[in-house]
């Protein structure tokens, strides 16, 4: 099982960068890039829903669940 991390598709979607969303929802690019790239083992929901707010998505738009067979 797997959560996967589809930010940087919502982000080139809405041709916004890692340092506009990040100013925008107040946290730092590097946590922000971790995010990005799957590296992180939680998000506050707070972020998860500053996130949504700036790009205008839900959060099965960032968020994928994977079963691995």
């Amino acid at each position: 099982m797997a959560i996967i991390v589809r930010l940087d598709r919502v982000m080139a979607d809405r041709k916004i960068s890692l340092k506009e969303l990040s100013e925008e929802v107040g946290i730092t690019n590097v946590n922000l890039s971790k995010l990005k790239t799957g590296n992180v083992a939680a998000i506050r929901f707070s972020t998860l829903e500053a996130i949504c707010r700036v790009l205008e998505c839900q959060p099965g738009d960032i968020l994928e669940y994977s079963l691995d067979e």
